[in-house]
């Protein structure tokens, strides 16, 4: 009898060992602690194959698995405003530079992470917001504003120059441009000419400007595609949509504005994601060499100093053509200026 007794005591002690270790391993998958990484859901809006890449690299050299969720970048913040009482998301990168993170901080759907390479950053670097004061998103890479057109309909000298050449006759119906309402890329573009020219100036040139435009894409890299296809003659993009058009054989170039925005691409972290801990892994990865050399490899300006982009460009060839952008009016005006675009074009 007491063989028996002893028998299912140790019976018992395994089956609570067993169940114990299961509870641990739960546990990781769910945190991202220890050896599981779990699943991070990842947000973004940059190009689709570009983002995959960076999310396969990261399964191969970090672990776990990268859930990749494509969109614009304002379908992204609508989205994540949608599940704040239930994020979904644990990364959110890129979407036009830093304009839509900084009213993303206001609304509250963004979390304050510092990776370990960015800590002793300044938050203005060479005239630059290169990361958040109280760490709410940290800048991947360098983005410039500018015109990629296509050197069959358009010789480098006839190119447009400053913002203001686009209104020129010879360029109407030939000229595109992505909807404000769904694309961070134009929500920029809009910011920055209300900043530049106040309000009033910077709706009386998008009036003129609508009339130059044959086509207006939800997306921020479908402009650079209809360049290259001829669908249009110029095409308002980031510098690395056209260098990578070029790159893979396209008859595309790239022209900085004399002034225009210049600003770092973020990253951030979602606000209550369900995997925090995998998430700053992945941010960690985004702003390391390896993850680096990647954006430098689909001709992005890396912020990385041991990082060579493929791309003629650099902070030193830019910087001059710097515009300064006002981050408190963006914060009070970002929702409030997309709102009137809806009503005034759409």
């Amino acid at each position: 009898m007491k063989r028996v007794s002893k028998l299912i005591l140790t019976v018992l002690i395994f089956i609570s060992f067993i169940a114990l270790a299961a509870c641990a391993g739960g546990d990781k998958s769910k945190t991202g602690g220890g050896g599981d990484i779990g699943t991070i859901s990842f947000y973004s809006p940059e190009t689709p194959d570009f983002t995959k890449e960076l999310a396969q690299a990261f399964e191969e050299k970090i672990g776990g698995k990268v859930n990749v969720q494509y969109a614009g970048t304002n379908v992204l913040v609508n989205r994540m405003l949608a599940e704040i009482d239930n994020p979904q998301g644990d990364v959110w990168y890129g979407g036009g530079g830093i304009l839509p993170f900084e009213n993303a901080v206001e609304q509250g759907i963004i979390a304050a992470y510092v990776p370990d390479f960015a800590k002793d950053w300044d938050v203005v670097e060479n005239g630059i917001k290169v990361k958040h004061q109280d760490g709410m998103y940290t800048g991947v890479e360098l983005f410039v504003l500018g015109f990629v057109y296509n050197t069959e309909l358009v010789s480098p000298e006839e190119a447009p120059k400053t913002w203001d050449d686009l209104l020129d006759p010879k360029w109407k119906g030939k000229i595109q441009f992505s909807n404000p309402a769904a694309s961070g890329t134009s929500t920029l573009l809009v910011l920055s000419q209300m900043m530049m020219r106040g309000e009033d100036g910077g709706w009386e040139y998008f009036e003129k400007l609508m009339d130059q435009v044959n086509a207006l894409p939800d997306s921020g890299s479908a402009p650079t595609k209809a360049v290259a296809m001829g669908e249009a003659h110029i095409g308002v993009g980031f510098d690395f949509m056209a260098y990578e058009a070029k790159a893979k054989g396209e008859t595309v170039d790239f022209v900085v504005p004399d002034k225009t925005p210049i600003l770092v691409n973020p990253v951030a972290l979602v606000k209550d994601g369900p995997n925090p801990e995998g998430g700053k892994k992945l941010i960690d990865f985004l702003l390391s060499k390896d993850g680096q050399q990647i954006l430098a490899n689909w001709y992005h300006i890396p912020i990385h100093p041991e990082v060579e982009s493929k791309t003629p460009l650099s902070l030193d060839t830019v910087k001059n053509h710097a515009i300064d952008l006002d981050i408190d009016w963006v914060v009070d005006n970002y929702d409030r200026i997309r709102n009137e675009w809806k009503n005034k074009f759409q």
